[in-house]
């Protein structure tokens, strides 16, 4: 029995909520179109955090990624905005993978909301949850199959 290759429609995605601190991380399939959070990387140098990012690709297998884009209210960019972009860029050519570009604004407030009551537990998988978030956000604008 030959197993098949995943296709754009049914394929596994990794998210990230990016920091400078930390990254969030969830994954998702685009059958169901539902996110999950995975993990937080929490760890400033970029060696590390590429290790950790590596060792989910190959875990996960992914088709794609999503970054998430922070930008202000009103749409304009900013410093961390510049930074999110990097970081998508140097996903694409470390991993080969399609990166794609989500807009993010408003989705740590949205974590901290459904973390809300949740003790320090929740504030440690806040990033995972952001991530969720965006991802999730990705799977709704998708075209209906």
């Amino acid at each position: 029995m030959r197993v098949p290759t995943p296709t754009v429609d049914d394929a596994t995605v990794l998210a990230f909520d990016f920091g400078t601190r930390r990254i969030g991380v969830a994954v998702g399939n685009t059958i169901v179109r539902a996110a999950q959070p995975l993990s937080t990387i929490d760890e400033e140098r970029s060696v590390p955090r590429f290790a950790a990012i590596g060792a989910l690709i190959d875990e996960w297998r992914p088709s794609r990624l999503v970054v998430g884009v922070p930008v202000h209210d009103d749409g304009r960019e900013h410093e961390m905005t510049r930074r999110a972009r990097r970081f998508a860029r140097q996903l694409a050519g470390r991993f080969r993978l399609d990166v794609v570009e989500v807009d993010e604004r408003h989705t740590t407030q949205a974590a901290d909301e459904e973390l809300r009551g949740s003790g320090r537990e929740g504030r440690a998988r806040r990033d995972a949850v952001a991530a969720k978030l965006i991802l999730q956000g990705y799977f709704d604008a998708l075209p209906p199959r």
